[in-house]
């Protein structure tokens, strides 16, 4: 068996990389980057390969949804009744980073990052998908990373 790219191509692949500095003002929320991402896209000129997009911070995540202020709202309850802030636990060691676990099960569930298609230098995203920045322990400043690789 053998399998045959017809694809294949003499052109060279590119990368780029850009960093996209977040500090939402909120201690939790949701932020649409789709528009920081496509500018990148464009600054990049590739036209056909892959974006990744990633939360480096693991109090953070992204993710590709519909970007509507109910579903948020409705996602941030259901993680708070999955993993519950406890501001009082204590533990024996390290008593600042108990008192936080919760926003690194949220990051968890949620994921850190998303790859996405690019073609014909668009990303390929559904009708109503948007790539979405989602913060569980703001006030603070973090990266968010942009790399992407193709022709």
């Amino acid at each position: 068996m053998s399998i045959q790219d017809e694809n294949e191509s003499e052109e060279t692949v590119k990368s780029s990389r850009k960093e996209l500095w977040v500090v939402f003002p909120e201690k939790q929320g949701v932020l649409n980057i789709t528009k920081d991402v496509n500018e990148c896209l464009k600054a990049s000129e590739i036209q056909e390969g892959l974006c990744l997009v990633s939360a480096t911070s693991v109090t953070a995540s992204v993710f590709t949804n519909s970007d509507e202020l109910d579903m948020h709202k409705d996602f941030l309850d259901w993680l708070e009744k999955l993993a519950p802030r406890d501001p009082e636990k204590k533990g024996s060691t390290q008593e600042s980073e108990l008192s936080f676990l919760d926003t690194h099960l949220k990051r968890t569930l949620v994921g850190r990052e998303i790859v996405l298609a690019v073609t014909k230098g668009e990303l390929e995203l559904g009708t109503w998908e948007e790539i979405l920045y989602f913060e569980f322990d703001g006030k603070r400043r973090k990266k968010v990373l942009i790399k992407i690789i193709g022709e």
